[in-house]
């Protein structure tokens, strides 16, 4: 899948990237006509939870999108993946319904 990765405030490094890429490569097992993917990473300035993390996915038809805070963007990013996973999960039962 491609995966489109913008970092607002700071720089990201390869390792964090690479984290974000294995871990919507994984979202190709639940639909494997995912499209591509644009990543979000953005730093706030309020608290210890701050670093966002928006995804959004293009499948056919739609997009999917999830956008999560917390201390850190590998947290962040496993919370996004979850809620994608679920929202692929709902949007295949919903073809198949049709």
């Amino acid at each position: 899948m491609k995966v489109q990765v913008q970092s607002l405030h700071f720089d990201a490094d390869i390792k964090l990237i690479n984290f974000i890429q294995k871990k919507l490569d994984k979202l190709d097992t639940f639909y494997e006509r995912t499209i591509d993917a644009e990543v979000i990473l953005r730093l706030n300035n309020e608290g210890v939870q701050n670093k966002t993390v928006e995804i959004k996915l293009n499948v056919p038809g739609e997009q999917l999108f999830a956008q999560k805070t917390n201390g850190s963007f590998e947290a962040a990013t496993d919370h996004c993946t979850e809620a994608l996973r679920r929202q692929i999960k709902r949007h295949k039962e919903k073809m198949l319904a049709h």
